[in-house]
């Protein structure tokens, strides 16, 4: 029987919850005080000091792509669970051996998911290769939250066609290790999620959204009500998967019950290729890049 919540019990999780397992020396999180302030992480980590901890997430991935000349980036979200078509279709195989129906129902659906892990992949690679020959400050480069599924499928596309890319991962109870596609010095690790969205809106110039679940939606809602507000310049947002979306939300409904007005519906759009995705991006900024 599940437990009921302590009222007592803080709303936010420990800045500390994850962390030991980060480090070889436990003891590190042991109170000491005769430890220098800023060496102390117990100290550090304290309720107390969360406002600079909040400055640290900000500072450490700014600076290190500035250092890296990263200024614009093209920012890739959507679903963790997705896998690319060779693993799905080998899960699909084993299911089918076991003989076990909802095994294979599962299979079936990971197989029919993997065309998004592939346009992914596709588009990344894309993006990657058409900006090649832009010059250093105005170059695109491919972010992702470094995960899995959708987030691996990007950083590998980048990777195929020669190009860094940056990760902003987040640290989850069940630990989230960055993809074996990213690039290190650009793999960037956060406790806070409000952070880790404020990077990925400091240097978008485009957002891709592919299928996915809350935190996709959770990203992508953000983003529209920053643009909608004029807290961010518009960029161009692009839902990938046009029945998934259109099955998923109905926006048409907010316009029907006056809730966004109809323009509003102009800061989305939709794409199921990337040859697409990449048109309206090119075309949002008047780029002459290659199309093909």
């Amino acid at each position: 029987m599940t437990s009921k919540p302590n009222l007592q019990s803080p709303s936010l999780a420990h800045a500390w919850a994850d962390s030991p397992t980060a480090f070889h020396d436990a003891g590190w999180f042991e109170p000491e005080a005769g430890r220098l302030a800023f060496a102390d992480p117990e100290f550090l980590m304290r309720r107390e000091t969360r406002g600079i901890r909040f400055q640290l997430e900000m500072l450490k991935p700014d600076l290190a792509q500035t250092a890296a000349g990263i200024e614009h980036t093209v920012v890739v979200f959507g679903s963790a669970r997705f896998s690319d078509r060779e693993t799905a279709e080998a899960a699909l195989q084993k299911a089918t051996e076991s003989g076990d129906a909802d095994a294979v129902a599962q299979a079936k659906t990971r197989l029919r998911n993997a065309q998004h892990y592939e346009n992914a992949r596709a588009f990344a690679r894309m993006v990657s290769q058409r900006i090649a020959g832009m010059p250093q400050d105005q170059k695109f480069y491919i972010c992702t939250g470094g995960g899995p599924g959708i987030m691996e499928a990007a950083n590998r596309g980048a990777q195929e066609a020669g190009a860094p890319s940056v990760a902003l991962n987040i640290a989850l109870p069940h630990e989230q290790h960055p993809n074996p596609y990213v690039t290190p010095e650009l793999s960037f690790k956060f406790h806070y999620f409000a952070l880790r969205k404020m990077h990925f809106m400091m240097r978008a110039k485009a957002l891709v959204a592919f299928p996915g679940g809350f935190g996709t939606l959770d990203e992508l809602f953000e983003v529209m009500t920053l643009v909608q507000t004029q807290k961010a310049r518009p960029v161009p947002i692009l839902l990938f998967g046009t029945d998934y979306w259109k099955r998923l939300i109905h926006m048409d409904v907010l316009v029907e019950e006056g809730t966004i007005s109809k323009e509003d519906l102009d800061l989305i759009h939709y794409v199921d290729t990337p040859e697409s995705a990449w048109r309206i991006i090119c075309d949002f900024y008047d780029m002459n890049l290659p199309q093909a």
